[in-house]
């Protein structure tokens, strides 16, 4: 009877032990596991505050993610405001390039109310006086690359300026800011997969590619809407001051 006793007693000390044991490790796993948050709080904290402040937007109007990565991918990492774009149905405008690009931010300014950065294209043939100009978009979604091709088939000069012209608007209307770059090339037979719209049949002077046979980066080198964005950037980066926009 009494080995029986210290039977029970041994069992229920042992118990007892197991169990003071499992709420140690619960206790110090769930301190464990409060200390980490915190911790993590902490860094989390800190690293919001090393981050720079958000960066005021400026809205390019576009619906094509191709072009908006182009346009960011120029600007590079140092451009002092953040590119967002929405996607809106513009007038359609005629008249001269300046004048288009002029009446088009007007009226998306109107529109989003905030700074506002549209792009107009022209591609200029030269052996029709200029045309599509500024109607290139149109054109493009009726006769497709090789109905461009095709246009100047009866001609001897193939020779074409594409033109880009970004306008810029921050509600002063009579103060609209337009940058505009240019590239020389030939009309050819469609060649090529990367790039959109008319990449694939206009070959710039001096290459033997299309634009859409060109890496992105080497097309970004030498396109006409790299040399827009350009002067675009140099204009924000050396005048003006953040805080101006909003």
């Amino acid at each position: 009877m009494k080995n029986f006793c210290k039977l029970i007693a041994f069992t229920r000390c042992k118990a007892d032990t197991e169990a003071f044991r499992r709420f140690n490790q619960r206790s110090i796993s769930t301190a464990f596991t409060s200390l980490r948050k915190v911790q993590l709080k902490e860094e989390l904290e800190t690293s919001e505050m090393s981050q720079p402040q958000d960066q005021p937007e400026i809205v390019f109007v576009t619906g094509n993610k191709d072009k908006l990565r182009e346009v960011t991918q120029i600007l590079g990492e140092g451009f002092p405001f953040k590119i967002t774009n929405q996607d809106i149905d513009l007038p359609e405008y005629q008249g001269e390039p300046d004048q288009v690009s002029r009446l088009k931010c007007q009226s998306a300014y109107e529109m989003i109310k905030r700074p506002v950065i549209v792009e107009d294209t022209c591609l200029c043939f030269n052996a029709l006086g200029g045309l599509p100009g500024p109607y290139i978009k149109w054109f493009l979604k009726k006769i497709g690359s090789e109905g461009l091709f095709k246009m100047l088939q009866g001609f001897d000069d193939h020779s074409a300026v594409a033109l880009a012209s970004f306008a810029y608007c921050d509600g002063n209307v009579d103060e609209i800011k337009i940058f505009k770059g240019m590239t020389t090339g030939t009309i050819v037979k469609p060649r090529g997969s990367q790039g959109f719209g008319w990449d694939v049949c206009f070959q710039p002077d001096g290459y033997d590619k299309t634009y859409a046979e060109m890496s992105s980066d080497d097309k970004n080198e030498i396109s006409h809407r790299k040399r827009a964005v350009e002067a675009m950037r140099k204009y924000f980066c050396d005048n003006v001051n953040t805080n101006n926009v909003s």
